[in-house]
């Protein structure tokens, strides 16, 4: 049996200090999760904060501060990308700050029943929600080609190939079923590495990722942070893996002085009007020992935060 660890929302205390909550302002939190972002937020000022979530699951975490701060806070069921239609539909068009942990939770990890987990026998799943296809139906349905693209695209599995066909094969004599029967077949094929990775660890990312359209989710955010923030608005995104990090910080340097000057013939002033986003720091903000060494899950947590400018706010009035 697996211990629980009780969730810790990573990088808690710097994702606070980008967006340094302040009385009268607007938040949303587009990963509510346990609400650990979320609480913090509402205990650092006498602010509103909507929370977002297209897990079911986090209506009951989302009642506790609803309860705990009245007239504060509101749980929006639906997915992050999707944030500026649900906040207008709260007749909400702009936002103080900006709040997204990417990736799967804790909680989520823990529940075998899920299917996030490669070190727990559950069903095939991987669902955020209860819609759509489960990890199950990706592997037992797309072809050979088609899986070894998703492992290597979404997981970075250097061994995609190799384990697409082996779950094509053994798929003949029986679907898969349950997260054991995959771990087990990918364990045949990868070998743990100097570092302790489980075998499985990037071919489940990749099933998750694909499943939720994760990547499409943080870019659609993304996107949306831009009409959605308020000039001064803050944006605080924390990322665990390569692929949404790498987004984040491409997204963020195309829109801010880390471009540098577009045109040699451009001012410098005139270049500075057009960033839509000033950047809390050059580089990634990362964990401490300290922190890492209390939840290890902090170690690949990589957390970018940016200023929203003037520039273009008056096409979104």
């Amino acid at each position: 049996m697996m211990t629980k660890v009780p969730h810790i929302s990573v990088l808690l205390k710097e994702v606070l200090d980008v967006l340094s909550p302040k009385d009268g302002e607007v938040f949303v939190d587009g990963t509510f999760g346990a609400g650990g972002y979320s609480r913090a937020i509402l205990e650092a000022a006498n602010c509103t904060l909507y929370g977002i979530d297209r897990d079911p699951r986090a209506k009951v975490a989302g009642d506790r501060l609803a309860a705990d701060y009245p007239g504060r806070f509101k749980l929006l069921n639906g997915c992050f990308g999707d944030m500026q239609s649900l906040l207008l539909a709260e007749g909400v068009s702009k936002v103080d700050g900006i709040a997204l942990d990417i990736g799967v939770s804790s909680m989520q990890i823990d529940e075998a029943e899920r299917g996030f987990s490669f070190m727990q026998d559950g069903p095939l799943d991987m669902r955020m929600s209860s819609d759509g296809r489960t990890a199950a139906d990706v592997v037992n349905e797309e072809g050979e080609q088609e899986l070894a693209r998703i492992l290597f695209h979404y997981g970075e599995e250097r061994k995609s190939r190799a384990i697409a066909k082996a779950i094509v094969a053994r798929r003949e004599e029986k679907p898969f079923e349950r997260t054991v029967e995959l771990a087990d077949l990918i364990s045949s094929i990868v070998k743990v590495t100097g570092k302790g990775i489980h075998p499985a660890t990037r071919s489940f990312q990749a099933l998750r990722i694909y499943v939720n359209d994760e990547l499409g989710e943080l870019h659609s955010a993304l996107e949306a942070s831009v009409d959605l923030l308020k000039s001064g608005g803050r944006l605080a995104v924390v990322s665990f893996h390569s692929l949404e990090d790498r987004m984040v910080k491409k997204f963020l340097a195309d829109r801010s002085e880390a471009r540098g000057n577009p045109s040699r013939h451009m001012p410098d002033v005139e270049a500075r009007e057009e960033l839509l986003f000033n950047l809390v720091k050059r580089g990634a903000i990362k964990a401490t020992k300290d922190e890492i060494d209390q939840n290890p899950r902090s170690r690949s947590a990589r957390l970018r935060g940016a200023i929203r400018t003037q520039a273009g706010q008056e096409l979104f009035l």
